[in-house]
């Protein structure tokens, strides 16, 4: 591959990134506003990392003139804070409280 089509090979990556990460982002944004959970919120904001990471990493490369090794650092920066909080979104208060174990607690069989 040459440099121009590798440049257009990845400008496509980032804009399938950004469209699905921000209808990822969305929903889950929406999912946590419903049932007003924290770890939905957690998750929505981790995404949204994930998401800005990619749009800042391309934008920077693209047209603030930064070196693809700048750029894709700052996109790994929040890679990492995204995975972060999405990692945190699994143990925030009121992830996983509906186990099977709380529904026999209540009079239900597990499994129902």
């Amino acid at each position: 591959m040459v440099a121009g089509e590798v440049s257009v090979l990845l400008v496509a990556a980032k804009t399938v990134t950004l469209v699905c990460g921000g209808a990822l982002t969305l929903l889950a944004a929406r999912a946590a506003r419903r049932t007003d959970s924290p770890a939905l919120r957690a998750l929505a904001l981790g995404i949204g990392l994930l998401t800005a990471g990619a749009l800042a990493g391309g934008l920077g490369h693209q047209y603030l003139g930064l070196s693809l090794d700048a750029s894709v650092t700052a996109q790994s920066v929040f890679t990492a804070l995204g995975l972060g909080v999405m990692t945190y979104s699994l143990y925030a208060e009121g992830a996983g409280r509906d186990s099977s174990r709380d529904r026999e607690e209540a009079g239900g069989a597990a499994g129902d």
